[in-house]
């Protein structure tokens, strides 16, 4: 279902890659990811559309992450890539759809901004009952839950009175003559029509069919409201709190715990953040001073998943998380964990070995880092030193020492301390 509601948007998507290539003008006419005329003229011609299917696939195609638009220039999205061979990819893309149905549909021009935000506050609670509910639920028992929640919520921002007795005696004055009459309050605009509004909105992204005055969730829309209902159960099992924890600190609560329950952990905080900007937190919290958190937070990517390659390909460049993101990129690509190491040069390989030494020393225990120099790709103690010394890590002195102090060879121990002098005196 979700490859047949999204294959108009596909095709736009893939035209635009053929056609226009990435990066290239004349995908967007206003900075505003709306297409040009020209633009939806063309592929209009070209794909037996008219210009208006086109602007609504490419709408569609925006939402669901299969383009990207970044200011006056389109590029394929990471669910376009992977449309063909990730199942995955493309409920993803749906659900992406689904979360951003507000903007399917033009919202009602004469409802002010804080009525259709009350709605669409309102919706995740109305979406439950139709999917609890399995089958056609009549308009008029919507509404009649959509108003108790609307009121619940003015209730918690005390802009409904708790107390009846303290409520106006009569109604209001008349304005006087000459005059206009007040506005309508927000408070007073009624539901219907823009109850009306979510409902169509959520039937033009597949969630649900609407007509003859009752709705129903779609399987696909069921699936959607499932997955959300389990990603706040997950959210609300997480242990020792660290869900409501910045990146650094949730990865700090985690240091302790078994791979397992680790990855639960990241699940969990995960699902309470909007994947864009949980991604940013973890790879600022890797680019911090703890080489500790920088490796537990590229295992957090690693539960993201797909969603998370923009950004790590985006940090290939910065020496410190060099290493690790392309490991994470092989890992994604297919290749098995145990081979990944191979996508690294010498040096890099080097550095992440000095930058996991720094972890255990940090926070290990020494004989785990003196079995840490098994790890190391060199074939003698020797050669690790002596590149070690070049690849120029900013812990290299600290690392030494740590482990000459740990090694239980006098004749080793020493060699590691001359090095770590030498690196220290800038000596060779």
């Amino acid at each position: 279902m979700a490859r047949s509601g999204l294959a108009g948007a596909a095709r736009v998507a893939r035209w635009a890659d053929a056609a226009l290539g990435p990066g290239r003008a004349g995908a967007t006419a206003d900075g505003k990811a709306t297409l040009s005329a020209h633009t939806a003229d063309r592929a209009a011609d070209e794909l037996g559309r008219t210009a208006a299917q086109i602007r609504a696939d490419w709408d569609t195609a925006r939402l669901a992450g299969l383009i990207e638009v970044h200011g006056d220039s389109a590029r394929p999205g990471w669910r376009l890539r992977a449309w063909d061979r990730d199942d995955s990819a493309v409920l993803r893309g749906w659900v992406a759809l689904f979360d951003a149905w507000s903007l399917a549909c033009p919202e009602p021009a004469e409802h002010e901004a804080a009525a259709v935000a009350e709605v669409v506050s309102a919706m995740p609670q109305v979406l439950s009952f139709l999917q609890l509910s399995a089958g056609p639920v009549p308009v008029e028992q919507l509404l009649d839950l959509l108003e108790q929640r609307v009121t619940e919520l003015r209730t918690a921002r005390c802009e409904v009175p708790y107390d009846r007795r303290l409520e106006p005696a009569g109604p209001p004055a008349p304005a006087p003559a000459g005059t206009a009459a007040p506005e309508p309050a927000a408070n007073d605009a009624p539901l219907a029509p823009l109850l009306d509004w979510a409902l169509r909105a959520l039937a033009s992204v597949g969630a649900l069919t609407y007509g003859d005055g009752q709705a129903t969730l779609t399987p696909l829309g069921s699936w959607a409201v499932w997955v959300k209902l389990e990603q706040i159960c997950v959210a609300a099992q997480s242990p020792a709190g660290n869900i409501e924890q910045a990146a650094e600190d949730m990865l700090r609560g985690c240091a302790q715990l078994r791979p397992n329950a680790a990855r639960a952990e990241y699940r969990a905080w995960l699902a309470a953040r909007p994947v864009g900007s949980a991604v940013a937190e973890l790879l600022a919290a890797a680019r911090g001073e703890d080489a500790l958190l920088r490796g537990l937070a590229f295992e957090a990517l690693r539960v993201v998943g797909a969603p998370a390659e923009p950004d790590v390909r985006g940090v290939q460049d910065e020496p410190a998380l060099r290493p690790y993101a392309l490991l994470w990129l092989a890992e994604h690509d297919g290749v098995d964990p145990e081979d990944a190491h191979e996508v690294l040069t010498r040096q890099e390989a080097t550095w992440l070995w000095v930058d996991t030494a720094a972890a255990v020393a940090d926070h290990g225990e020494a004989p785990m880092l003196v079995r840490h120099l098994e790890a190391a790709v060199q074939p003698t103690v020797p050669a690790l030193l002596d590149e070690v010394r070049a690849v120029g890590h900013p812990r290299t002195v600290q690392v030494l020492v740590a482990l000459a102090a740990a090694h239980p060879d006098p004749a080793l121990a020493k060699a590691v301390r001359r090095a770590a002098f030498q690196v220290h005196t800038g000596g060779s």
